[in-house]
């Protein structure tokens, strides 16, 4: 059930458009030995603790930021994607990571990559999926807020199963996300209430 993320197998034009860029760093090092480190990310999610930093994307396509709208108001819904997928509610999943891991994952990296002068890359995620309506519920349980859910139709090309094996980077540069889904929606839930739209 779970679709595996493969370095070679990107599975839409953006993924196609990462593993170009892959592509050019490796050719760049076996012609002139500069060196990098890709970080593959998943679901970058969260803000910094006090809610100063966080996203902001015009117009908003990230879930948990939809929702958040969702349940400040400043959206009238939050809309759900499809439910017949072949997952435990029906709706897609999801792999987040909070930004304070993926910033501990940057400095690892380049530390590595530094001290054994090659060039590397990893998959960061938590490992772990959450379905839509899952993200949707511990949104309702941090902000304390109900708001409407719509169901509409699927979007072409969304994989049921989104989640990341980070494996390799627990094991080359002992990393591992800290931060909780929870903690990633109060962070955000932060931010949300500190924006000034």
């Amino acid at each position: 059930m779970k679709k595996k993320i493969l370095q070679q197998l990107p599975i839409n034009p953006y993924g196609k458009s990462k593993l170009m860029v892959e592509k050019i760093l490796e050719d760049y090092d076996t012609a002139y030995g500069l060196k990098s480190v890709v970080l593959r990310y998943f679901n970058a999610s969260g803000s910094d603790k006090d809610g100063i930093i966080g996203e902001s994307h015009i117009p908003e396509t990230h879930l948990i930021p939809l929702i958040l709208q969702a349940a400040s108001g400043k959206r009238d819904s939050i809309k759900i994607f499809g439910n017949d997928y072949s997952t435990k509610d029906g709706t897609c999943i999801r792999d987040f990571v909070h930004v304070y891991d993926l910033a501990k994952a940057h400095i690892l990296g380049m530390e590595k990559m530094l001290k054994e002068n090659k060039s590397l890359n990893y998959n960061l995620g938590s490992g772990e999926g959450f379905s839509v309506k899952e993200v949707i519920e511990k949104v309702k349980e941090v902000t304390g807020k109900d708001f409407k859910v719509e169901t509409v139709e699927k979007r072409a090309g969304d994989p049921a199963i989104l989640v990341a094996n980070s494996e390799k980077a627990k094991k080359e540069l002992g990393w591992e996300p800290e931060y909780s889904l929870e903690e990633i929606i109060d962070s955000a839930w932060k931010w949300e209430n500190s924006r000034k739209y």
